[in-house]
């Protein structure tokens, strides 16, 4: 686009709904990652409640995470085809119809079946929002709106997940229990939907491409051959087919690169337009990004180490985390401050300390006494420091992934976004969580449980080291050229 061209398009006046499109935007794509989360805490009561199955409690879980993570990059590209409005009120619909689904559950494999119907339309739903940011939003407010974004969807849905699934179920209103958890899910989509009606504009990118079934099939079924063994195989002790099936992951990954390059080669519309990852830094963005969910076993095993070694209630071990969500609220709010101060090392240093706060708490579990009110002055101050990392580096790292890209193939970029993210929290669950439970050993008594967290404290800061060494000079670039910069279609 040329530069008179830009300054026609800054010309023309920008939608005043944008920040009401923002917070209903920000509302769907905040419940698919939180029922994620909420759905951890409240397991044993699901468990209970329907007499599961170990294996069958683990579905509910992991069939969510593989569905999300599997479709969401075809989930972007319906946005660019369909109108992302559109598609995110389907999606949006989807996902309060499968939440009910979920909440009038009458067994397990009917909560196994509503949670795939549920991860299939948050994965529809989800990156649309991202993708509508880069759209409605100018250049000189989209990095705000985008740092809001990140701080709500990625963040919080984390911390308030735990929290307000301890909550809900405590409550039992009206002797729901653990179904609140889904059927909550139902107002919010309900006045979301429509206030989306009237208030958010239909955006999608200057060409409509066409739906690539081919890749949809072949990216699914890669990235299904190495999410589905990470996530179900340690459960199951790792049988003959989760090792076949990560075997075959690079074959089938290599057969869809093959597959979408002929496919343009010939005029079509590839699912993953792979000269995008022509793009400078793109590729070790989203190698970096997949250190930002190693927190997920953060969460998991310190929810352990509190209600097993240090005898905790739930309620209690959920309160725990709050010097954590001080922690991410400050960074949250520094985010763009950081950016000012540190330049392209903005993400480096806030992985670096997110790597220096779980070292601290390594060193604080491994000599404090368990069961002790010795224990509190060590382990509290080190897990600010962690949170003012997360806060600073999810906003940073999503603004400088989504912002290196034309707002066109925002859709895709948004798909690839949450996509790496649930690969991230797939792997970080299931290797660093396993290495958790291997060292606790099979009796997991309190002396175990502190070696065995001490010890993933430093796996997973050593991923954050690595990460650092990755974003080094991704942070927010100064100014662009205006002749790099195109403008989405918005109708």
């Amino acid at each position: 686009m040329s530069q008179a061209a830009f300054l026609d398009h800054r010309a023309e006046p920008l939608d005043p709904n944008r920040w009401a499109a923002l917070a209903i935007l920000l509302t769907g794509a905040f419940l698919a990652p939180l029922d994620f989360f909420i759905v951890n805490v409240a397991m044993p009561a699901i468990t209970s409640g329907l007499a599961a199955s170990a294996a069958e409690v683990q579905l509910v879980i992991s069939g969510y995470a593989v569905v999300y993570a599997v479709f969401l990059i075809t989930g972007g590209r319906l946005g660019d085809i369909f109108g992302r409005k559109t598609v995110f009120l389907v999606g949006l619909a989807g996902f309060a119809a499968a939440s009910a689904f979920c909440g009038l559950a009458w067994s397990p494999a009917a909560l196994i079946a509503a949670r795939l119907l549920q991860g299939l339309a948050a994965a529809v739903m989800m990156p649309q929002a991202l993708a509508s940011i880069h759209a409605l939003f100018p250049p000189h407010e989209r990095a705000r709106a985008l740092s809001i974004y990140s701080i709500v969807v990625i963040g919080l849905s984390s911390i308030v997940g735990q929290l307000l699934g301890g909550a809900l179920v405590a409550a039992d209103w009206h002797g729901f229990g653990w179904r609140l958890i889904f059927l909550i899910n139902l107002p919010i989509a309900i006045v979301a939907f429509a206030l989306a009606v009237p208030l958010l504009r239909q955006t999608r990118g200057e060409k409509r491409p066409r739906l690539d079934f081919g890749g949809i099939v072949l990216s699914a079924a890669a990235l299904a051959s190495f999410i589905v063994p990470l996530v179900i195989g340690r459960e199951q002790g790792w049988p003959w087919w989760s090792l076949a099936l990560l075997a075959a992951t690079p074959l089938l990954a290599e057969a869809f690169r093959r597959y979408e390059l002929r496919l343009a080669a010939t005029g079509g519309d590839p699912l993953v337009a792979f000269e995008i990852f022509e793009t400078k830094g793109l590729k070790r963005g989203l190698a970096a990004l997949m250190g930002l969910y190693a927190m997920a076993a953060f969460f998991l095993t310190y929810s352990i180490y509190l209600q097993t070694a240090l005898n905790l209630t739930a309620l209690q071990a959920g309160l725990a985390i709050l010097p954590f969500s001080a922690g991410f609220l400050t960074g949250s709010a520094l985010s763009q401050q950081f950016g000012r101060w540190f330049g392209a090392s903005a993400p480096s240093v806030s992985f670096t300390l997110i790597a220096t706060g779980l070292v601290l708490l390594s060193l604080a579990v491994g000599h404090a006494a368990a069961g002790t009110l010795s224990v509190w002055p060590w382990i509290v101050p080190p897990l600010p420091i962690i949170g003012l990392g997360q806060g600073v580096a999810l906003p940073t790292m999503v603004r400088a992934i989504v912002e290196r890209v034309a707002p066109h193939r925002a859709g895709l970029v948004g798909g690839m976004v949450n996509s790496t993210l649930q690969v991230s929290l797939a792997m970080s669950v299931a290797v660093l969580g396993g290495l958790f439970f291997t060292l606790s050993g099979p009796h997991a008594d309190s002396a175990h449980i502190i070696r065995a967290f001490a010890t993933t404290l430093l796996a997973i800061a050593a991923c954050y080291i690595a990460a650092a060494v990755l974003a080094n000079g991704l942070g927010p670039r100064r100014a662009a050229p205006l002749a790099t910069r195109e403008e989405a279609v918005v109708e």
